[in-house]
C-alpha cells in the first residue's frame, strides 16, 4: 500500500522536486537492492526507451532541430518524456526494494489483506490472490528460461506447463498497532492527493 501511494504521489511532484525524490529512491534502490534494481531497469529499458520517443514526437511543441522540420524531436516533448521516465524510474526502484525485502508469499499475503473490500463487490479475494501468486510463479518461471533469440522466448510462452498441482499456504499475519497507524496514516496521504 506504501509503494501504490508513493507512486501516487510522484505522480503530483513538478520536476525540481521530482527530481530530489527520484534521486533518493534510486539510490536508495541502488544500496538496499542494486541487483533487482539493475534486473528490473534491463527488462523495463525497451518501454523506457519508447516512451521518451513517443513523448518526443508526438507532444506539440518546439522543435529541437530546426534543420529537421517535422522529423525532428520536439522539447516539450523531451521534457516530458524525461519526467515521466524519471516517475518510472523512482517507481521501479522502490519497487527493487519491496521485492527484495518481501518474499512472494508475504507480498501476495498482504495483498490478500488489502483485497479485502473485494468481498463488498460480489469478487473473491482468495481467487484474486491465487490467480496473481499464479502470474507472478509463471512470470517468474518464463524469466529463468534462458533464450538466444526473442521469438524463442515467445514461443516459450505458447509451451504448455507440464507441472502438477500444488497447494499454496499464505502465511496470514495479523495486523499490529503500527500497521494500522500507518495504513490510516497512508490512507488520508491519499485521500489528500485526490482531493488536490
Amino acid at each position: 500500500m506504501m509503494w501504490c501511494v508513493l507512486v501516487s504521489f510522484m505522480q503530483r511532484l513538478e520536476l525540481a522536486p521530482l527530481s530530489g525524490v527520484a534521486g533518493l529512491m534510486l539510490l536508495s534502490g541502488w544500496l538496499m537492492a542494486g541487483k533487482k534494481m539493475l534486473q528490473l531497469l534491463r527488462r523495463t529499458r525497451w518501454i523506457m526507451l519508447s516512451l521518451l520517443v513517443i513523448y518526443a514526437y508526438t507532444t506539440p511543441g518546439q522543435p529541437l532541430l530546426e534543420g529537421l522540420g517535422g522529423w525532428s524531436p520536439v522539447r516539450e516533448g523531451l521534457a516530458d518524456g524525461a519526467t515521466q521516465l524519471l516517475r518510472l524510474l523512482a517507481a521501479l526502484a522502490s519497487l527493487a526494494v519491496l521485492l527484495d525485502r518481501l518474499h512472494r508469499l508475504e507480498l501476495i499475503s498482504g495483498l490478500y489483506s488489502l483485497f479485502a473490500p473485494l468481498g463488498l463487490l460480489g469478487l473473491s479475494r482468495e481467487r484474486c490472490a491465487i490467480r496473481l501468486a499464479l502470474t507472478l510463479h509463471y512470470a517468474e518461471v518464463a524469466m529463468l528460461r534462458s533464450h538466444s533469440r526473442w521469438q524463442d522466448a515467445l514461443q516459450g510462452l505458447f509451451e504448455p506447463h507440464t507441472e502438477g498441482v500444488h497447494p499454496i499456504a499464505l502465511p496470514l499475519y495479523r495486523m499490529r498497532a503500527r500497521d494500522v497507524s500507518m495504513a490510516v496514516l497512508l490512507g488520508l496521504c491519499a485521500l489528500g492527493l485526490v482531493l488536490k
